[in-house]
This record gives C-alpha cells, structure tokens and sequence, in this order.
C-alpha cells in the first residue's frame, strides 16, 4: 500500500509549490499515492484479532481503496513482511491489558484478492474507481477465563471461531478524500452472533513523501446473541461466578476514534503506530462483566515492502 493519496488532502496548502515545479509534483503524487497505499497493509496485524477490537476495522486496510482513485496501474502483487507488538484490553471491558506480539503478513493481487493477518483472507467482487466492496474469511480469538481470572471466573470460555465479513468502502471525492466504511461479521462459533461497524477516516494533513496519517470515528453494533455470549450472565452463570444475572439488548455496542501514523525509514523499510479508544455502550456498558467501559488499544509494527 502506498501513500501518494495523501497528498490529496493537504494539496491546497501545497498547491503553491507544486505550481512551480510541475514534473517535481507529479513524482511526488505518484510516491505519496503509493506511500497511502501501503498504510493499509501495515499496523496491527497480529496474528487474529479479538472481534471487536478497541482498533478500528479500517485501521487495518486504511488506504487501500484510495489507489483507484490517485493512481491508474495497480501493481499485480503488493507485499508486506515485518514483526508488530500490540497492548489491549484482556476482554471487552476488562481493566486489565496485556502485550502481544506477532508477524505483519499482508499480500494483495492486483485490487482483487488479498490475505492478512489484520483482515483475513477475501475478494473484492465489486470495484471501481471510488468503492469497492467484497467478502472476507476471518477469525476471532474468543475469550479465555484463564485470561482474567478472577474477574471471568465461572462465566465459562468463549471459543475461537472463524467469521465472514462483508464489507463496503466509498471515497466521497479526489479533493476531499475522506473514506466511508459499513461491515457486517457474522461469527460461527464460539460468540456467534452477527456485528458491524460504520466508519468514516481521511488522510491528515502535515505529511511529507516519507511520513503520513489516518485517522477517524466508529460505531460498532451488535445483535442480542452476540451480546448475550460477550456481556449476559445466564443462572448457570451467576451461581458460579456470583455476579447477577443479566440479559442484554441488541444494538450500540461501542463508539470509537482511531488514528495511523507511518513513518518510512528508507524506500522499503518503516515503522507504523495505530492507537484507538473506544467507549462501550447499552447492554455491554452496563453488564456487571464490564469493569471499565473505556478501552484503548496501541500496535507498533516494523515491516518491509516491495
């Protein structure tokens, strides 16, 4: 992925001194689209994440679907290799945090197919200049009692379980490249259930052909048997853990903001930092499973490119 696209958006405080050397500022809109694009094949791509994550999904792809727009030929095979550690809360709502570390994975064919650690494997089936929308094979680490014991003693494991994802992501113009992302998870196993987010993020302005930004909201929504398995405590439950019994409401899960700074340290080598925050809401705020209703997430990843 790669990162000329952001130079879109701070193009009117550059314009000036793109004016004056026109053969200078197309090379250096080619190098930042190709700069954007990378970003999304970096960040936290940690093995499989907890769905969801106080990391926001388009932290995972950020970028991507800006290269049909700032860059007419797209590579048959883009590559990302490197190593990443990230800290985030235990559980949904834990206080606790803990360290994780993994490899960067992500390669993309064309703007057709792709596999990541961070967005799993899948196909855009719709593409165009300003969307694209496709399906995706994921999967969700669950939740261990071990993980956080005392606090999910006797509420019982929630195991891991692959998910499809389909997703869908517009670009609401060339000078004001903000991107509006809708995906809907369906777990099949494990949490069961079905959530989605709707999110919007853009390029920030203050970057520079080696260093450059995302960042941008969420809203996370979740059906009641999802919530149910993440945030209820059934009698079984409560006679071994002693909290109450609790019976969620589908819907709000969480609202957040998210931000992605990459700085590239030669032409294939950088170093990516993605932190997000995260508010939980309705049934998963008020659940007596849920310590903290902030949660915040911080990866840190080093990768290589060609």
């Amino acid at each position: 992925m790669q990162n000329e696209a952001l130079l879109a958006t701070s193009r009117r405080a550059a314009d000036w001194e793109l004016a004056r050397h026109p053969s200078e500022s197309r090379a250096i809109l080619r190098r930042l689209i190709y700069l954007a694009l990378l970003l999304g094949a970096v960040g936290p791509r940690l093995a499989w994440s907890q769905t969801p994550s106080p990391l926001q999904e388009w932290q995972y792809s950020g970028g991507i679907v800006l290269q049909q727009l700032f860059e007419s030929h797209i590579p048959q095979w883009r590559t990302v290799l490197g190593a990443a550690g990230d800290i985030e809360p235990v559980y949904q709502g834990a206080r606790a945090y803990r360290f994780r570390g993994g490899p960067v994975i992500n390669i993309r064919y064309k703007d057709l197919a792709f596999f990541s650690l961070g967005e799993g494997l899948g196909i855009n089936f719709l593409r165009g200049r300003y969307y694209r929308v496709g399906v995706s094979l994921g999967f969700d680490l669950g939740r261990r009692v071990p993980d956080d014991d005392p606090n999910l003693h006797g509420l019982g494991d929630i195991a891991p379980a692959p998910y499809v994802k389909l997703f869908a992501s517009y670009v609401l113009s060339k000078d004001f490249p903000m991107v509006i992302r809708i995906d809907a998870r369906q777990i099949m196993g494990g949490a069961s259930g079905a959530l989605g987010d709707l999110e919007a993020y853009m390029p920030l302005p203050g970057s520079s052909e080696s260093f450059f930004m995302f960042a941008g909201p969420s809203i996370t929504w979740a059906n009641h048997r999802y919530l149910q398995k993440e945030f209820g405590v059934n009698r079984t439950q409560s006679l071994a853990s002693g909290d109450p019994i609790f019976n969620v409401h589908g819907g709000t899960n969480s609202v957040g903001f998210g931000f992605s700074a990459t700085q590239f340290i030669t032409r294939h080598w950088l170093v990516n930092v993605d932190a997000a925050i995260s508010q939980l809401r309705g049934s998963a705020a008020a659940s007596a499973i849920t310590e903290n209703r902030t949660q915040r997430a911080l990866a840190v990843s080093m990768a290589y490119h060609w």
